[in-house]
């Protein structure tokens, strides 16, 4: 099991440190709390933590302070400035002093858990070493002489001031990869700021990335900080750069350009220094033909390219991979590792791997519980791939089902917004899915679904979902 984040809070209000210790326990962190500045110091040097949280005005020792002492300490660590009205630009001087992000109070409970979430990530990602062909830890596994050349490759390029394009399947490891280059580069001391552009509206992707005003939207109250100010002399890896629209594409060609950015609404340049590292599984050469990806900004990203073999194109690194995860995941489920026939591992080595690593991570997992100590069987192995074949195909299976019938209603006559009921019943299960994992707690559920409170109980409302608490 994975260990839980800890976070500590500098904060000399009792009320909302009581608030905060409520929330975080609820959220599965690991709560801490000091009420000085010149205590706060002294325990996240002394102690590890993942995040520090800070108020601005402190007794002991001041939230600027503290900043800055703790960053040149500990450069790696994420630090949260939270700052009354009026003090926003006290809270921009503490971005510049190595802050990770700021919150202007009052600010949504959700915003702080948002920002948490996003923090504490980049401290694993920063902190956690990635092993190059260790088999500990999280490591980067494979002797094949596919992977040997990206071993070779991540040596020659990772120290050198260039732009890197990372191209692979979902699924092969581009992340690890990224990371390996970064902690082996000379800004490893400085951010590792990831972002997924797949995972992140596109109506959302540009502010994410580079900020934006006071006032620059409805529902810009304050203004925010970017993902490239974040990464300010660090790194920044852009995960599934292909899936970025063309207005955002040419946003960051200028950054690239330039090495200035404005916020959303804003008209100040404001310097930024951030080595990119992007990923795709696109052809983005197809792309550019097709006018849906900009030739400069491709030029710009790939001074040097990696490619990322499928897992299929290296089947000899399988029993490495799979003894890997079953050591890993046997000491999680404290399930012993028995070992396993040679026909299961030929019929793993000869299978296509769709999902690759990520997927023969799952089986390895599900191998461990189905064969329980034992040695893992041709029969194990056949009944889990199986069961992983009949779960991908089955959601695939009830969209084709629902889009089918609403596609005959609309051509006898019968619906005229197929399109609009597809979303509708999409939506509706999502949302209803959310609020029940999140056991009623529209706060976290609204997170999940990257929505305002409001708006999701507005579509509660609209679709007639009632959560518990």
């Amino acid at each position: 099991m994975s260990r839980r984040a800890r976070v500590l809070l500098v904060e000399d209000d009792a009320s909302i440190s009581a608030t905060l210790e409520r929330v975080m326990a609820d959220e599965g962190y690991e709560f801490f709390r000091e009420g000085r500045g010149d205590e706060g110091l002294a325990r996240a040097t002394r102690e590890r933590f993942d995040v520090v949280i800070t108020d601005l005005r402190l007794p002991g020792l001041g939230g600027m302070e503290l900043v800055q002492q703790l960053r040149a300490a500990q450069p790696r660590l994420p630090i949260i400035l939270i700052t009354a009205h009026g003090t926003t630009e006290i809270a921009i001087r503490a971005m510049k002093a190595g802050a990770y992000d700021y919150l202007v109070k009052p600010f949504e409970m959700a915003e702080l858990l948002d920002l948490i979430s996003k923090a504490s990530k980049a401290s694993r990602l920063m902190s956690e070493p990635v092993g190059i062909g260790e088999g500990k830890g999280d490591s980067i596994v494979g002797t094949s002489r596919a992977m040997q050349t990206i071993y070779k490759e991540i040596g020659r390029i990772a120290a050198k001031p260039v732009n890197i394009l990372i191209r692979g399947e979902t699924g092969t490891g581009k992340e690890l990869i990224a990371r390996a280059i970064y902690q082996h580069s000379e800004r490893s001391t400085a951010p590792f700021i990831a972002v997924n552009c797949a995972a992140i509206p596109e109506t959302l992707l540009e502010s994410e990335l580079f900020g934006y005003e006071r006032g620059a939207f409805t529902g810009a109250e304050n203004r925010r900080i970017g993902r490239f100010e974040q990464a300010h002399m660090g790194t920044i890896f852009l995960d599934e750069i292909g899936d970025m629209t063309p207005g955002t594409q040419a946003k960051l060609l200028r950054v690239l350009q330039e090495k200035t950015l404005q916020r959303l609404g804003g008209k100040e340049l404001i310097p930024v220094d951030a080595r990119v590292l992007a990923a795709t599984h696109c052809n983005l050469e197809i792309a550019m033909q097709e006018r849906q990806f900009r030739d400069d900004l491709f030029y710009r990203l790939s001074v040097v390219t990696i490619r990322v073999p499928a897992l299929r194109e290296r089947a000899e690194d399988i029993p490495d991979l799979l003894n890997f995860f079953l050591n890993k995941y046997g000491q999680e489920l404290k399930v012993t590792n028995a070992g396993i026939d040679a026909e299961a591992l030929r019929v793993l080595q000869e299978y296509s791997w769709p999902g690759n690593v990520r997927e023969l991570e799952n089986v390895a997992r599900k191998l461990l519980l189905q064969a329980r100590g034992y040695r893992i069987s041709v029969e194990h192995v056949r009944e889990v791939i199986a069961e992983l074949s009949s779960e991908a195909s089955e959601p695939e299976s009830s969209i084709r089902k629902i889009a089918a019938k609403l596609l005959d209603a609309a051509m006898q006559g019968e619906l005229n917004d197929s399109h609009g009921r597809m979303i509708e019943i999409a939506e509706r299960e999502l949302i209803a899915q959310a609020i029940q994992r999140a056991n009623g707690n529209q706060a976290k559920a609204a997170r999940w679904l990257g929505l305002s409170r409001l708006t999701l109980r507005e579509k509660l409302q609209h679709y007639h979902l009632h959560p518990k608490g």
